[in-house]
């Protein structure tokens, strides 16, 4: 069984700013145009959680994502949806695989007992910075207010994170 610190020495992972650690692992050669400029048709990435860097911040992309557990788990997602409604998926013993619309929030964490998860994430249209945005507690207090005790944990910044 590979542990989290061998998974991060094997794929040559990189800390990544929500949480955990990350590396792309690929970028299609087309684009498409969006209304923020050009964009790959799509991009993906490794993404672990370890016992050390056990969650990933709440934040939102314009992008569709999908997730699929590779190893490790079970891992749970806080999704915000578009009505403002809080799901929480585990990936793990049945579920492997998760769909995030673009524009849900989303947050992370491995689940009690979960030595590491390793996620394959493919992002489409591709991954963009300029798409991506970390949740703010005024974005909470605005948005989903009736959330802001599950989800203050999960906001950039905080020190449960």
């Amino acid at each position: 069984m590979i542990d989290g610190a061998a998974w991060i020495r094997r794929l040559g992972l990189e800390e990544h700013p929500e949480g955990g650690w990350f590396r792309r692992i690929y970028t299609a050669a087309s684009t498409i145009e969006t209304e923020n400029g050009a964009r790959p048709l799509a991009t993906s990435i490794h993404y672990l959680l370890t016992r050390e860097r056990p969650g990933g911040r709440l934040h939102r992309n314009r992008s569709d994502i999908l997730h699929f557990l590779i190893d490790g788990g079970p891992v749970e997602y806080l999704l915000v949806t578009a009505d403002g409604e809080l799901r929480r998926v585990a990936l793990g013993h049945e579920e492997r695989f998760l769909m995030v619309p673009g524009g849900w929030w989303k947050a992370s964490q491995l689940m009690t007992g979960a030595p590491h998860a390793l996620v394959a994430e493919v992002v489409t249209p591709g991954f963009d910075f300029a798409d991506h945005q970390f949740a703010t507690l005024d974005d909470l207090r605005r948005e989903c207010p009736q959330h802001l005790p599950v989800l203050s944990d999960f906001v950039a910044g905080s020190s449960a994170r």
